[in-house]
């Protein structure tokens, strides 16, 4: 985990989210008090656990992105769950188990890219050694031996070497690789199949984790199956170092690295807490809805979870949990639910000046976005300041006038503002277009007449 003070993380999650301060401090001291926690002596280090966050406030307004923003500035193994999806136990569903099981493979994934990284160059020397042989006619005989044919065993008698090949032609093939010269000559290489097993067929039978596990298992077991390719020379250079990073790696290592990162740094949001509320009806969904908060319970303050990679401990798993609860209230959660998120956050709705500061400051401002997507097509778009207050103005009476979707709403109404742009964006090539107040207005005045209708209809 990246060390951070909680001034740099909220300076960094301002880079991207306006606004709601009290949300960026909570989060940006969580983290660093498990920065403190890797300080501190073993024996001491199992006493500390996270302290998890309820974010409440209504939707559209940061809550998921300052979450998945303050994970990837740390790196640490981040998952997104959706509270609804879950259900309890003998009901149909996923399971409340199954978001440690994801967190895990997002750290194995975030493991592995940083160990294929590391050997990126190594790599790229293997593969290009390899390929060089295919062009230079290196060929693998068929083994004589059935058995040979059936498990591939290796054969000192299936390599074929080439007469007079010196290191002369060698240099000078890997010369003209280098240089580009031989990118669009196709190429015949042997790679690895990644077609998966027969198994595949039966995953659909409800048990999806341990099928899933059950595929690994086997395709463990089963030797690796090699296949014959033509393809150019540029592509086989992708495909050779792809297979001799993945070669030089070692997974245990990578799965016992990503465990322990997935234990001591994991980050799990579970968004929509609010819907599994009880509202006070005893009959009806409320009853799967308080069996999925129990559930909850153990894994939030600390289990053990089977994974396919062995077993993992959620005792030092932080949890940030997020609802508008604009139905249900925090006191509607479960008494016991309520005591593991000891830090409670409220967010703000969105005003009109939020608006003009999310459309002008953040690093990828939806302004920004279009102005961008559009120079792909030789457009230069510029901004008025009095385009981007009729713009966040627009956005935020939309939002007091029907449902207030935060700065969801932005995206409505930039992606109206630029539709006749966007469209017709390939005949305007070289031109220069300003997007003044009047025309924000002219575009968007359908959207606007039939908001002030829906304020006259029952």
């Amino acid at each position: 985990m990246k060390n951070y003070t909680p001034k740099e993380i909220v300076a960094e999650l301002d880079k991207y989210i306006v606004g709601q301060k009290e949300a960026k401090k909570s989060v940006a001291v969580a983290l660093r008090n498990r920065y403190r926690r890797s300080l501190l002596p073993e024996d001491f280090k199992e006493e500390v656990t996270p302290k998890n966050i309820l974010m409440v406030g209504p939707t559209g307004v940061g809550k998921t992105e300052i979450a998945r923003r303050m994970a990837k500035l740390v790196e640490a193994p981040f998952v997104k769950v959706e509270a609804t999806k879950f259900t309890e136990v003998g009901y149909v569903g996923r399971d409340v188990d199954s978001m440690v099981r994801d967190l895990v493979e997002a750290a194995v994934r975030m493991v592995k890219e940083e160990k294929l990284k590391a050997v990126t160059e190594k790599a790229k020397k293997l593969a290009e050694e390899r390929l060089i042989d295919y062009l230079l006619g290196k060929k693998k005989k068929q083994p004589k031996n059935p058995f040979e044919m059936i498990f591939n065993y290796p054969s000192s008698e299936r390599t074929e070497e080439p007469d007079n090949v010196d290191s002369y032609k060698r240099e000078e093939i890997r010369q003209r690789l280098r240089s580009g010269e031989l990118d669009n000559h196709m190429v015949e290489i042997e790679v690895t199949d990644t077609t998966p097993p027969m198994l595949e067929m039966y995953t659909n039978l409800g048990a999806e984790e341990l099928n899933i596990t059950l595929q690994d298992m086997f395709s463990d077991l089963l030797p690796k199956r090699k296949k014959l390719r033509k393809v150019t020379v540029a592509e086989a250079k992708k495909i050779l170092e792809t297979e001799e990073a993945q070669n030089l790696i070692d997974m245990d290592e990578v799965i016992e690295e990503a465990v322990k990162r997935a234990e001591n740094d994991g980050i799990i949001f579970i968004d929509e807490i609010d819907k599994i509320a009880s509202t006070g009806y005893s009959a009806g969904p409320d009853v799967s809805r308080e069996g999925v908060q129990r559930d909850l319970l153990p894994i939030i303050e600390g289990c053990t979870v089977m994974t396919k990679y062995g077993p993992v401990k959620t005792d030092h798993i932080l949890f940030i949990a997020a609802g508008a609860f604009n139905v249900a209230k925090v006191s509607d959660l479960i008494p016991e639910l309520q005591g593991r998120f000891p830090i409670r956050v409220n967010l703000k709705p969105l005003t009109k000046e939020d608006f003009v500061r999310i459309l002008k400051e953040p690093k990828n401002a939806l302004t920004k976005q279009y102005q961008e997507l559009l120079r792909t097509e030789g457009v230069e778009i510029k901004y008025t300041e009095e385009a981007i207050e009729t713009i966040a103005e627009v956005a935020y009476l939309i939002n007091q006038q029907s449902e207030d979707i935060g700065a969801r709403r932005l995206h409505t109404v930039m992606e109206k503002l630029f539709e006749d742009l966007s469209f017709h964006a390939p005949e305007l090539s070289g031109q220069e277009i300003v997007i003044t107040a009047d025309y924000v207005k002219e575009q968007l005045k359908d959207s606007l007449n039939k908001y002030e209708v829906n304020k006259y209809i029952l």
